[in-house]
């Protein structure tokens, strides 16, 4: 048996991550994000992938937009994160005969932002697959329950853990890995309270 510590890969969704500390009303301390990892689960972090969408241009004002990049330069070169980013995709919204939804107050079509990252974190998490010994998955989407079966099913060394919080996973999830933590489990690696619009405005 070997006395190697184990090798742990983190897969975080971002756009999940944000919804769960909404809920929570909480900030996470992204420098305390691998040391808690590592002492968790007794390893040795192999990577930390971070998949993002981020608003296009002329999307958001200017400042907002040069905060995202800012903050994921951060991650990235001051952290060490894999960041994995691409625009948010604009979908209109359509009726049952495809015809598109207008907003009755602006007249402008009604939409919705989203940035689906299920294909990279599957490729990811396959192509790396002999890497690592852990993997821990920081999202609800029951989407996810195919790759973690799988991965779990490549040898009994392999273990598989999801995070999350209540309102942001699905049952499938919750029962789906070999262990489910909830972030608000977790004050390890809470920063603070998250502050509601009012309050950053003052």
């Amino acid at each position: 048996m070997s006395d190697k510590p184990p090798k742990i890969a983190v897969f975080v969704d971002a756009g999940n991550l944000w919804s769960s500390y909404k809920i929570l009303g909480k900030v996470l301390d992204f420098n305390k994000l691998k040391q808690f990892f590592a002492d968790k689960f007794f390893g040795d972090i192999f990577k930390i992938f971070y998949y993002v969408a981020y608003p296009r241009e002329g999307t958001r004002s200017q400042n907002k937009v040069d905060k995202v990049h800012k903050f994921l330069t951060w991650l990235k070169k001051g952290l060490g994160y894999d960041v994995i980013k691409k625009p948010l995709k604009t979908i209109f919204l359509r009726n049952k005969e495809g015809e598109l939804i207008y907003d009755q107050d602006t007249g402008e079509p009604q939409s919705i932002e989203k940035g689906n990252f299920d294909v990279e974190i599957a490729i990811d998490a396959l192509r790396y697959s002999s890497a690592y010994d852990i993997a821990v998955f920081i999202t609800g989407d029951s989407d996810f329950l195919p790759l973690i079966s799988y991965l779990r099913n490549l040898g009994s060394k392999k273990k598989v853990y999801v995070f999350s919080t209540d309102g942001c996973v699905s049952h499938e999830l919750r029962t789906g890995a070999d262990g489910y933590f909830d972030l608000k489990d977790c004050p390890e690696i809470h920063e603070g309270e998250l502050m509601n619009k009012e309050d950053r405005q003052k």
